[in-house]
């Protein structure tokens, strides 16, 4: 900190001012300094904000920490740094100064970014402040308000404005420039620019990255994407100083965009990341009600691609290009004749009960119709058998299943005998076929060589990633190579397909 710091807390200690104890207090806490300048919009009501810039606040004053490069970064109050790490040297510890925000769209990230630049140049007028935005518009816009707040004229007493709280902090006159300026006494204290654009002779000591991508066009672009990670690692890092700051400011788009390279490279470890989902599925909640209610959530994320939804709001990006299931079918109407009478050879099912404590139970009803299948329900979940066998024994009843595969392995059998019992019990049916069986063959193996056969033959319902979510995420985001956390939907929807009779079992085995 300069000494600019400690003669402002002098000045506001002997000036006659009634808002000296609040100026003085978003001097040192930058949440107070955000609700003194912007008050409608930084409340209380609104925690998520508060988060950001206590994160920020934390990352600056170097409080994020941990003892090895393995363990997790806890925020760390003043207090608690004198007593946890007083006596310790430096290398017994990780400060950390990198850090990553996933926040969704319009949750005012960008805006909270550009009061940190401000209030950052207030505590220290040596910091230097380089932001990339997604193009000189953008670039210009970020640097405007963290220039105009800086030099703001108080024009009414009941508005609070950056020179109540640093009066010694002021533009350098002449310095007229939009993206490049300099506080008095400094040579240089902020350049704004484009996200790949020239930096060259310039340091700093605090760099953000602001939202570089614009569309789902680039971010499922590999060119777009590999251009942004060579700036990046070419240009930009080379641009800031020893112990400087790192913030990366995103929406989640897809897996390889610039966050998902740096998180899946080896310094990962080095990064903070501060994620947000707009929606909490568990709770049924939205992070800010006030900026993003559950019903625009909803009317939102409809009109979208379900990957850039998920993206964009939950910061869980699809890897498009790894996919399995590259395109699934759809259909708005079920097939009918002339008279709108349902046309189906049998109604099946296929269920695959969970084998670990971890996986998931899926059971999928489907209309055979001319060796196509249309799927029309889904029980995808991972609640224990005691709820879910009344759950599928209630399926089979309601869409009147001809035939179910329930595979046995891992407690199976006990499951099929259940349900049948149920049906019995609570419907007084016995109009399903349950067959019982041990899957002996390799499950990965039967995925992989049936999703051409899936992508052909099997159709779902034109909404089906708003009626069954979790079991839709779990096949889009199913991966053709490498590991994949849960196989339990791929398995069920293969089964499906094999029961749709000879023609599967020819194309499985060419």
């Amino acid at each position: 900190m300069s000494s600019i710091f400690t003669e402002f807390k002098q000045h506001v200690e002997n000036a006659q001012n009634p808002n000296a104890d609040k100026y003085k207090i978003a001097c040192e806490d930058f949440w107070e300094y955000c609700k003194l300048i912007t008050p409608k919009f930084f409340k209380e009501s609104r925690p998520h904000l508060k988060i950001i810039a206590n994160t920020l606040q934390a990352l600056y004053e170097g409080r994020i920490r941990k003892f090895t490069l393995e363990s997790p970064w806890q925020i760390y109050s003043q207090n608690e740094i004198k007593d946890v790490f007083s006596g310790l040297d430096s290398e017994d510890y990780i400060v950390c100064k990198k850090l990553i925000m996933n926040v969704p769209p319009r949750h005012g990230k960008t805006y909270t970014l550009s009061l940190f630049s401000q209030w950052v140049l207030g505590t220290d007028n040596e910091n230097i402040i380089i932001t990339s935005s997604y193009n000189e518009t953008l670039a210009t816009r970020f640097s405007s308000n963290v220039r105009d707040g800086i030099d703001a004229t108080k024009m009414d007493e009941k508005w609070s404005i950056f020179s109540d709280v640093f009066p010694t902090t002021k533009i350098k006159r002449g310095d007229g420039a939009k993206q490049i300026w300099s506080l008095e006494g400094s040579f240089l204290s902020y350049l704004g620019t484009s996200f790949g654009g020239t930096i060259t002779g310039i340091g700093c000591s605090i760099g953000i990255i602001d939202d570089p991508i614009k569309n789902v066009e680039e971010a499922y672009n590999d060119n777009v994407l590999e251009k942004q990670w060579q700036w990046y690692t070419d240009t930009y890092l080379s641009r800031l100083e020893e112990d400087a700051i790192e913030i990366l400011n995103f929406t989640r788009w897809a897996t390889k965009d610039l966050c998902g390279k740096i998180l899946d490279s080896e310094e990962a470890a080095e990064w903070y990341e501060l994620k947000m989902k707009a929606h909490n599925p568990e709770t049924n909640t939205m992070l800010c009600p006030e900026i993003l209610s559950f019903k625009s959530y909803k009317r939102k994320t409809r009109l979208m691609s379900p990957d850039i939804a998920e993206a964009n709001y939950q910061q869980e990006p699809v890897d498009v290009q790894g996919k399995l299931y590259t395109t699934l079918k759809t259909y708005t109407e079920l097939p009918r004749d002339d008279s709108g009478r349902l046309l189906y050879d049998r109604i099946i099912n296929y269920t695959d009960t969970a084998d670990e404590g971890d996986d998931f139970l899926c059971s999928i009803n489907a209309i055979e119709y001319q060796g196509e299948a249309f799927i029309i329900n889904v029980l995808y979940t991972d609640k224990p058998m005691a709820e879910t066998e009344p759950k599928v024994a209630k399926m089979l009843t309601d869409d009147n299943v001809n035939d179910a595969d329930i595979e046995s392995n891992n407690g199976g059998a006990g499951f099929a005998r259940n349900v049948k019992r149920i049906m019995w019990e609570n419907y007084g049916t016995r109009q399903t076929i349950i067959n019982s069986f041990y899957q002996s063959k390799n499950k990965q193996s039967r995925i992989r060589s049936s999703s051409s056969y899936v992508m052909e033959h099997v159709y779902f319902p034109v909404n089906w990633n708003n009626r069954w979510l979790d079991f839709y995420k779990a096949l889009i985001t199913y991966k053709a190579k490498g590991k994949n956390k849960h196989d339990d939907a791929p398995d069920a929807l293969t089964g499906i397909a094999e029961m749709l009779g000879t023609q599967a079992e020819i194309e499985f085995l060419t």
